[in-house]
């Protein structure tokens, strides 16, 4: 048993030292320019969090007044497609800045849980949304970069990426703002190929401000729908978000 772990060291050994051995670098002074571009794709994954209000009174048409709870959640995580450029300025060896405006393409699913109203099963009565999202995000960050070796190199990121809505029905349960801010932190590797850089890279982005566009329930045609707009008192917009960028 003793010989067996010996050799099993020894094999460990010879195998990391033999992964340390330098081999040609490919691209090798591309890091030292002050100012570079590149393309980037990848895909996502989005999500919102709901803050619900919880019982509400409700004026019914007839003029009645009820109390109702209605509950309001994003059921699953929605895929989506993501597309922009990048720009990349070396502050120094190991930190540089990063601007990346970039297009993300998808949607959100909601599902309301009336538990006033039940049906014939005993369960709350359903109602959903299909809430399409496409933003631009201009996102700065910050690249800090661990040492290059051979033709790798690790790095973590975070910043700050300011986005615009470009989608948003006017006749839906629930609107979001124009506007919003996320918050993104995330990790990579530059690997470096013989003509051309690939860096992914994985990254969550959180947004700071209340998405929600609360006005947007006095602007309903139909007062059947009021009470599932109100239902919720705040949004929270998540990604994640897994891109290629090529320098």
């Amino acid at each position: 048993m003793k010989r067996i772990l010996y050799i099993i060291m020894i094999w460990a050994v010879c195998t990391n030292t033999a992964a340390q051995e330098r081999i040609a670098q490919n691209k090798p002074y591309i890091d030292l320019r002050p100012l570079h571009f590149g393309i980037l794709v990848g895909m996502h994954l989005q999500d919102i969090e709901f803050q619900n209000v919880g019982p509400q009174i409700i004026t019914e048409e007839n003029g009645a007044q009820t109390t109702q709870t209605i509950l309001c959640d994003a059921d699953n995580w929605n895929p989506g497609f993501s597309v922009g450029v990048t720009a990349e300025m070396r502050i120094n060896d190991h930190l540089s800045a990063r601007f990346t405006p970039t297009m993300h393409f998808g949607a959100k699913h909601l599902v309301f849980r009336n538990l006033s109203r039940l049906d014939d099963n005993g369960m709350p009565t359903e109602v959903t949304q299909d809430m399409k999202n496409t933003y631009i995000t201009l996102p700065i960050d910050l690249k800090f970069s661990a040492q290059r070796f051979n033709n790798h190199r690790p790095y973590i990121m975070a910043g700050i990426s300011p986005a615009i809505n470009l989608t948003g029905k006017a006749q839906d349960y629930i609107r979001l703002k124009r506007y919003d801010t996320f918050v993104e932190i995330g990790l990579g590797c530059d690997f470096y190929l013989p003509f051309f850089k690939l860096i992914p890279e994985l990254k969550f982005c959180y947004s700071l401000s209340n998405a929600l566009d609360k006005n947007h329930a006095n602007e309903l045609q139909d007062t059947g729908m009021k009470a599932y707009a109100n239902s919720v008192t705040a949004g929270h917009s998540k990604m994640i978000v897994l891109t290629f960028y090529f320098e």
